[in-house]
């Protein structure tokens, strides 16, 4: 059985999910990209070397059903529903436990349940109304490290654009929101973490981070 992705919008017009099984395209760039995502992730992931995992946003839970069959432990939260049910259907089709996903908003997570040694947060901040407060709900869960990405503009919009998608948007793909820059994101998420090591795997910004009270 291969890896469940769905995409679609909620009913307050919220986008979701990944369109196609990105990380199971036979396309060379596409493999190429993910491959320098996922290489510069997993770096991040053995430097910060945590005993738990939290990812925000964890999709169809690609990541965290890796995590947790590499031995890690691993839980995953999104604000979809649908989402979340794949990615339930994914850890049991993997013969992992599919209870270590849940449903709720990024807003209303809650340090007393959610907090991790790392959190991740990648591919979300662009679909969010209110990044600042995000920024604040993630500085609460934060244990010792945060890594934190989202696609760097104006770059994503214009391969967009190369490829033929999204003209009418110019590029911009629909439920992203927010765009930065990669020095304006180092700036964005500085207000709230120490950066301390900046990745550029094309076309994304990938920050490791961690809490100020933190060295």
């Amino acid at each position: 059985m291969g890896f469940k992705v769905s995409g679609g919008k909620s009913e307050d017009g919220v986008v979701f999910g990944n369109a196609y099984d990105k990380y199971g395209s036979k396309n060379p760039i596409v493999k190429w990209m993910m491959n320098g995502f996922d290489s510069s992730l997993e770096t991040f992931v053995s430097r910060a070397n945590p005993k738990t995992i939290h990812e925000v946003g964890c999709g169809e839970g690609f990541w965290v059903n890796k995590w947790n069959g590499q031995g890690l432990q691993a839980v995953g939260s999104d604000f979809s529903h649908d989402v979340i049910s794949l990615a339930r259907e994914n850890a049991l089709a993997a013969d992992l436990a599919p209870d270590v996903f849940n449903a709720r908003s990024i807003y209303d997570l809650k340090p007393d349940v959610d907090s991790a040694d790392l959190i991740v947060c990648c591919e979300v901040m662009e679909h969010l109304e209110d990044p600042d407060r995000a920024m604040k709900v993630l500085q609460m869960l934060v244990k010792h490290y945060l890594i934190v990405s989202v696609p760097r503009e104006p770059v994503w919009c214009a391969l967009n654009m190369a490829r033929g998608k999204y003209l009418k948007s110019f590029g911009n793909t629909p439920g992203h929101i927010q765009h930065w820059s990669k020095s304006a994101f180092i700036k964005f998420t500085g207000e709230y973490f120490r950066v301390v090591e900046v990745a550029s795997p094309f076309p994304w910004t990938m920050l490791l981070c961690v809490p100020y009270d933190k060295k």
